[in-house]
């Protein structure tokens, strides 16, 4: 897996693999990110849980059927205003739209939706790219905006 550029530690892009241990690199990068900037521990925990949740869909649904070295790519960028995430995968795409919403009483045993559902309540602003396949994320600093 591609480390973090240490000529710009704010700024990075990582490739990892769908196992626990390149995960943890990747949260780790943002997570020691966030602490420079001096954000509060409760959106390290948001865009912890967002990041967590975004590459648990790309593995899931994103690379379902290809090799569990199959890589996806992790941008992220994090100033003292705004952290901005990017996770890229590699699958045939997917529209946001047909996924249940996970609260509709109708959906609620269902396992699929939540992950999304998350995302988009901790994260500033959610948008899907590329048919699918690139999720961008933006998380605002509360006390900066």
């Amino acid at each position: 897996m591609s480390q973090p550029n240490a000529g710009n530690a704010d700024h990075a892009v990582l490739t990892p693999a769908n196992n626990r241990a390149d995960i943890n690199v990747v949260e780790e990068a943002v997570l020691k990110a966030l602490d420079r900037h001096g954000y509060p521990e409760a959106s390290r925990f948001a865009v912890r849980l967002a990041l967590e949740e975004a590459l648990v869909n790309a593995f899931m649904h994103g690379h379902r059927g290809l090799p569990e070295s199959e890589t996806v790519e992790v941008e992220f960028s994090v100033s003292p205003a705004q952290v901005v995430l990017t996770v890229t995968d590699k699958g045939p795409g997917f529209s946001p739209e047909s996924v249940p919403d996970p609260t509709a009483s109708e959906n609620i045993e269902l396992p699929s939706g939540r992950g999304l559902m998350l995302i988009r309540s901790f994260m500033t602003e959610v948008r899907h790219e590329q048919g699918g396949n690139r999720l961008v994320m933006r998380y605002e600093r509360p006390d900066q905006a």
